[in-house]
């Protein structure tokens, strides 16, 4: 990295913090710093929305994902608008009517309060594992590339957040997710115009597509009914369609960007812009992942796009020049053919292609299973280190800086929403349900950002540790999905059958999240295949099938429903 880029990041970082803590600075209560004032419009809120749900995983890791496997991933964001439809009708008018904080308190209305305990106690569990690990996972991805130290840089995306989220709280995170999305989504066009150019003369955009449809990466949409496979329209509309009803309806780190807003119509508003579009975006962001591989047809890929520091044998170092050197020789006869096929179309050849770049996959999976057998601490999987690779190999300096911007506002912009949350479920929830029914503001207030500081530091403190378990990048995109069908079948039941009891909903939760742990635990010992997006449905099914049995074996009960 070079001075200006050095400059671009560390000033573009600095201009967001001290905005958002300077701009949010008179907080002088628990209104005010959970839900600030309710003063923001369906534009921040939906920008909020986006910016919380996506980490900077997802703008290291999709682009990788589409370079690998194609643009099939945008299918697992199918049944989102369908969500926002659901939620926006559903849950909003009871969230507002009730006036609540949290989307938590509704439940001891409708139920009692060991029901809302139980949900509350599911989400800080998840949000706050996933809040270390959204730190750790840029942070791991950004060590190893730059060479930058792993805890350090942990420490500064962790500390950034904890500044502005404890010094303006709700509207502090909205703000400053406003304009982390301009950077990110600006720096992402910018990076997308820098792949193009980085074809050769004569293949434009159009091009491009033409070379990533002939190898198979333009396939979006896949009819298969295989429940094992995560990424198909199936999957898409069922386990995604539960997943993101419960993400956005009560999953407390969504639930409050949009109870901050000036009106229901807001709110509503605000969900539906981001429904309308984060396919889009996705689509976006998978298509440049595309345009990398493309532009690796032409440009010689490194053979493994993690670095590799492992001490070996003369005999294994040998090893590994041999296979490189076959993928080198396979690449260069590819991008001769790619040549001839540009000025003259030969179907023969677009199969010879494809069949080079077949075996030009497998010299590259067969030589990060030699360095796994050399060093069994090495990542085989490679994919989110692609675009970052890209990045600082074919961009010019200010814009790698641009682009590093990028990856830390992702990562600060959904931490900042997770403690957030984290902090409005522990401090209303928890200590004034339980240990203070004082109403001296500006204690509440203190304690409120003590507990931001405490969730932040316990973040920084998984991040630091996280390198001890193993796959856990990949953690984060099945973590949600542990939990979130349980919590989405309490609040069906509250919703919509309202003979159930709070003792039949605790008991079902209970059984259902059981249920959940021993799918996933079969799943991981392969003894069943289950896309992981399943398990939203599995455990909102038997906790609505649980509740209802139990409540009719009961028989009636006496319960508060909200109206």
């Amino acid at each position: 990295m070079s001075l200006i880029d050095w400059l671009v990041l560390t000033s573009t970082l600095t201009l967001i913090v001290v905005y958002g803590s300077w701009k949010t600075r008179k907080n002088n209560n628990l209104q005010s710093y959970l839900k600030g004032n309710n003063s923001e419009n369906w534009a921040t809120i939906g920008l909020s929305i986006m910016a919380t749900q996506a980490s900077a995983i997802t703008f290291l890791s999709t682009p990788g994902q589409a370079y690998e496997s194609g643009m099939g991933f945008v299918q697992f964001y199918f049944g989102l608008p369908l969500a926002m439809i659901i939620v926006s009708v559903f849950f909003l008018p009871v969230y507002y009517k009730l006036k609540v904080y949290t989307a938590y308190q509704y439940l001891e209305q409708r139920f009692d309060v060991r029901v809302r305990s139980f949900t509350a106690f599911l989400f800080l569990v998840s949000r706050g594992l996933a809040a270390g690990i959204t730190i750790y996972a840029p942070s791991i991805i950004l060590s190893t590339i730059l060479g930058w130290n792993l805890q350090l840089t942990c420490l500064i995306i962790g500390g950034l957040v904890i500044v502005y989220t404890v010094s303006g709280g709700s509207r502090a995170v909205s703000l400053t997710q406003k304009w982390q999305m301009g950077v990110i989504m600006g720096g992402m066009f910018l990076a997308f115009y820098y792949v193009v150019e980085s074809f050769p003369e004569g293949i434009g955009f159009s091009g491009g597509i033409d070379i990533a449809g002939s190898l198979g990466k333009m396939e979006i949409i896949d009819l298969s009914p295989d429940l094992g496979n995560r990424y198909t329209l199936l999957s898409g509309l069922t386990g995604g369609l539960f997943l993101f009803v419960s993400y956005f309806g009560t999953d407390q780190s969504q639930v409050q960007r949009y109870l901050g807003g000036k009106s229901l119509k807001q709110s509503r508003m605000g969900l539906m812009f981001n429904g309308l579009l984060k396919i889009p975006m996705q689509f976006f962001i998978l298509l440049i992942g595309v345009m990398v591989f493309v532009s690796f047809q032409f440009n010689k890929p490194p053979i493994v796009f993690n670095p590799v520091s492992i001490e070996m044998t003369k005999a294994e170092e040998a090893s590994l020049l041999r296979i490189e050197k076959e993928y080198d020789a396979v690449f260069e006869k590819k991008k001769l053919i790619l040549a001839d096929v540009q000025r003259e179309t030969n179907p023969e050849a677009n199969k010879m292609i494809y069949e080079l770049q077949t075996t030009q996959d497998v010299l590259r999976n067969k030589y990060k299973n030699l360095l796994f057998e050399i060093d069994p601490a090495y990542e085989t999987k490679d994919s989110d280190y692609i675009f970052l690779t890209f990045i600082l190999n074919f961009l010019p300096h200010g814009l790698i800086g641009l682009l590093l911007a990028v990856i830390f506002s992702a990562a600060m912009s959904s931490t900042a929403g997770e403690l957030n949350a984290l902090s409005a479920t522990t401090t209303i929830d928890y200590y004034k349900k339980f240990w203070s029914k004082s109403d001296d503001e500006k204690k509440d207030l203190k304690v409120s950002k003590w507990v931001t500081v405490s969730w932040g530091l316990l973040a920084i403190l998984i991040a630091l540790t996280a390198g001890m378990f193993e796959n856990l990048i990949q953690l984060v995109n099945i973590l949600g999905s542990l939990f979130y069908g349980t919590i989405l079948g309490v609040f069906i039941l509250a919703l919509f059958f309202k003979s159930v009891g709070g003792r039949a909903a605790l008991i079902g939760g209970i059984i259902g999240q059981l249920t959940v742990l021993t799918v996933h635990l079969l799943k991981t010992y392969e003894v069943i295949e289950l896309s992981y997006l399943m398990y939203n449905f599995i455990g909102c099914a038997v906790v609505i099938l649980i509740g209802v049995i139990v409540q009719k074996l009961a028989g009636p009960e006496k319960r508060i429903i909200a109206k």
